[in-house]
């Protein structure tokens, strides 16, 4: 019996030399449709399913490998004596590799003119069918579905002759993750259908995959299992996505304050650094240089930052470096490292860099586990600008307040609500954050900045939610701030005004809350 590869491929990247390769191997080519006519076009010796089968491809192409020829090949245990003799009594050839990717369901469905139909047409059958088969007897037969992986069978077929049990293991353990994956995209898309055939934002039901990266350490804490895991196309911009270039393993907080860190300080446009800890910033700013900006960030609460995560959204130099190095910091993030930083944090052998290169990608969606549930909306991404304030005060902010109160707002939609933010000259003064009662996010916030040694006079607050009194402003402005930026739309919105009014603040209204749990 010769050996044969099946080979039938929509993603065509490499294909026309795993081909070459596999001839050169004494494989016998099979392949269908487009990958036929592009390896006989390339001057690869190949055979038509149709041709091999005896039965023509039917019904516009959705009747091609569906063939006990082919599956029988296929599925065809070795070892077994009487599945070889069944082979060799009805005149089928073993099929000892098959390549096969899928048609592109995801692709298509993205696609701003995609129809239910065109949709349907691109959910492949015989694609499936195959790879599921071939992994199901990985013991005899490899498996491929991802070009990645077409120089290691052609290395093992080199060395051994045979690709070997160990990795047609994996190849067929990659089958099933892919055609789960493949099947959930379409779970998603047809249950997200409404009666008019329109995809909706949240699927009846909810399929995702995601891919270990590693296991951890520990969870939150020590008595807790944890792994880390990514999608499995990770958009640009998206911590996921990082590089770890020096430092110990990441551990589980670790990677979800620098996620926190991360996501801030990318949604600034200027130079910034931010401060983590405990998935708080305890220190923001924005200036001319991100040294400088990493200055005015420590000095919100110094104290705070020892042992958080440091988040650039632009170079590090030797000179910023050196500035940090003063500080002990248990991850440091930023788009790029010169190699003057790189060699001094790396006198510091336990500190984690992450290299992540910036983009404007964000999640789809956000999820939070519930006991036998889970929580899903889209991410917290609006944040309004200055043409979206509505000033309810008597007095009227002045451009520069209205700059520090846009930085002040951004920066309270990534602290743990109830919040509460104080800001002046682009720099956090103090963060209240996490408390039950908005008066003492207040309070807590103005406690940071004197530690820190910082006056409040003349700055502007933020608050993440709207007052549901007037005693959370009498304390902001108590404290020496001059103009506060909120949400609006408590029922108490008039007296609330009517005490900016009465200690002569000037107030705006964002429109839009930021709660963040």
């Amino acid at each position: 019996m010769r050996k044969q590869a099946l080979l039938s491929v929509s993603d065509k990247v490499g294909i026309v030399d795993f081909a070459r390769g596999l001839v050169s191997k004494g494989y016998h080519i099979l392949s269908t449709g487009g990958t036929a006519k592009l390896l006989a076009k390339e001057g690869v010796e190949v055979e038509e399913v149709a041709d091999y089968t005896g039965f023509p491809e039917m019904l516009d192409g959705r009747v091609k490998t569906l063939n006990p020829k082919i599956h029988a090949g296929i599925l065809a245990r070795r070892p077994i004596p009487e599945h070889m003799a069944a082979l060799k009594e009805h005149g089928i050839d073993p099929i000892d590799i098959v390549c096969v990717n899928l048609y592109p369901f995801e692709q298509t469905i993205a696609r701003p003119d995609c129809t239910l139909d065109l949709a349907i047409e691109n959910i492949d059958i015989g694609g499936p069918t195959m790879i599921r088969a071939a992994a199901k007897n990985y013991e005899s037969v490899a498996v491929v579905v991802d070009p990645a992986d077409y120089e290691t069978v052609l290395a093992e077929l080199d060395a051994y002759g045979e690709v070997q049990a160990a990795t047609r293991f994996a190849l067929a353990k990659k089958v099933f993750a892919h055609t789960a994956r493949y099947d959930g995209m379409i779970t998603n898309y047809l249950t997200s259908l409404d009666a008019e055939d329109k995809p909706q934002q949240f699927p009846a039901v909810f399929n995702r995959q995601w891919e270990k990266v590693q296991d951890l350490r520990y969870g939150e804490n020590p008595h807790q299992q944890g792994a880390f895991y990514r999608e499995v196309s990770v958009a640009p911009g998206l911590l996921a996505g990082y590089e770890q270039l020096q430092g110990k393993e990441l551990s589980y907080n670790n990677i979800a304050d620098s996620d926190a860190a991360w996501e801030c300080v990318r949604s600034f446009d200027v130079p910034a650094c931010v401060i983590i800890k405990h998935a708080n910033p305890c220190g923001v700013a924005v200036a001319a240089t991100h040294e400088e900006a990493y200055a005015k960030a420590f000095l919100t609460d110094s104290k705070s930052a020892f042992g958080g995560i440091i988040a650039f959204n632009g170079p590090v130099t030797r000179s910023c470096a050196e500035r940090i190095s003063h500080q002990f910091a248990e991850v440091i993030i930023a788009p790029e490292f010169d190699e003057g930083a790189l060699e001094l944090f790396g006198q510091k052998k336990n500190l984690r860099l992450l290299k992540i290169a910036l983009g404007s990608a964000h999640n789809d969606f956000e999820f939070k586990r519930v006991g036998g549930g889970l929580l899903v909306q889209t991410p917290d991404i609006q944040l309004a600008t200055e043409a979206d304030l509505r000033v309810v005060t008597k007095k009227v902010p002045t451009p520069k307040q209205i700059s520090d109160m846009l930085f002040a707002w951004n920066v309270a939609r990534f602290v743990k609500s109830n919040t509460i933010v104080y800001a002046k000259d682009g720099m956090t003064l103090g963060v209240g954050a996490g408390q039950m009662s908005r008066v003492d996010s207040a309070r807590i916030a103005a406690i940071k900045a004197e530690e820190g040694g910082l006056s409040l006079a003349e700055s502007v607050a933020a608050s993440d939610a709207f007052f549901p009194f007037r005693d959370g402003l009498d304390v902001v402005a108590d404290q020496g701030a001059v103009a506060v930026i909120q949400p609006g739309g408590s029922i108490r919105d008039p007296e609330v005004i009517a005490a900016a009014d009465e200690r002569g603040i000037a107030m705006v209204f964002t429109g839009e809350r930021h709660f963040r749990h």
